[in-house]
């Protein structure tokens, strides 16, 4: 039953609906009806504030700047992206960021010293970003994230929309941009970068767990170095990364 009485069906109809209805829409008006799309409801941006969020940050800016913006302080956040996030609040005018942090309780008992992360990440990740996430989002029937097609293996087959466990939506409006996609609409809109790209960091996550990249290797390949992890877990469900399959219409 939806939160608000305003949708009908399944989640997994829905998401159906809405990928068929937007299957060849750009970016710009998947997001822009999203947003105002009785199937889909209420919903939030997530965003990391990280290298390439500027670029949903400013379509959402200029769409509908009072969407409700959500992001995760870990408190292990590089100083540049705190700083960044204040500054692009400021400049983007987006009317409602809320800063969303662990329960003190559930750190001070999963990882009392600070140092969960050299031994568990996945258990890190969970009591500072997907715990807290989940309790932000509880009352949106979906979330916009920033997730694109290009960036690994389980991602390639992305589409805009994608049901959540049945009971919430995620809508992925850049899923097939490129690289140069991102990089043309950040130079043609004067976007400020996160400072730690021109040192290196392609993908920026907490300080302890993200490293520069060298030339040629993979833009995540700073996440979780030499670990099997790809994922920090808000894109899971049931403990496993979400493969939509390949859509076989073009």
């Amino acid at each position: 039953m939806p939160r608000d009485g305003r949708h009908e069906g399944p989640v997994a109809e829905r998401v159906a609906a809405l990928n068929a209805r937007y299957r060849h829409h750009s970016a710009t008006a998947v997001l822009e009806h999203a947003l105002k799309d009785d199937d889909l409801g209420q919903v939030a941006l997530v965003s990391s504030f990280g290298a390439e969020s500027v670029v949903l940050l400013h379509l959402v800016s200029v769409i509908a700047p009072e969407t409700p913006v959500l992001f995760i302080d870990t408190r292990m956040l590089f100083q540049e992206t705190l700083d960044y996030q204040r500054d692009l609040a400021e400049k983007l005018n987006l009317c409602d960021i809320r800063t969303i942090r662990a329960n003190p309780t559930r750190v001070s008992f999963e990882d009392p010293d600070g140092t969960l992360h050299q031994f568990n990440t996945d258990a890190c990740c969970n009591v500072r970003k997907v715990e807290p996430l989940e309790r932000a989002l509880a009352p949106f029937d979906g979330w916009i994230t920033g997730r694109k097609r290009f960036q690994n293996a389980d991602r390639e087959a992305l589409q805009f929309f994608e049901n959540e466990g049945d009971h919430r939506i995620k809508v992925n409006p850049l899923a097939h941009w490129g690289r140069e996609d991102i990089e043309e609409y950040m130079v043609e809109n004067r976007l400020p970068r996160h400072p730690l790209v021109a040192k290196g960091y392609p993908s920026i996550g907490c300080a302890p767990c993200t490293s520069p990249v060298k030339p040629g290797e993979d833009p995540r390949a700073g996440r979780w170095r030499g670990q099997a992890k790809t994922e920090c877990g808000i894109h899971f469900i049931d403990g496993k990364a979400v493969r939509t399959p390949r859509e076989t219409a073009a």
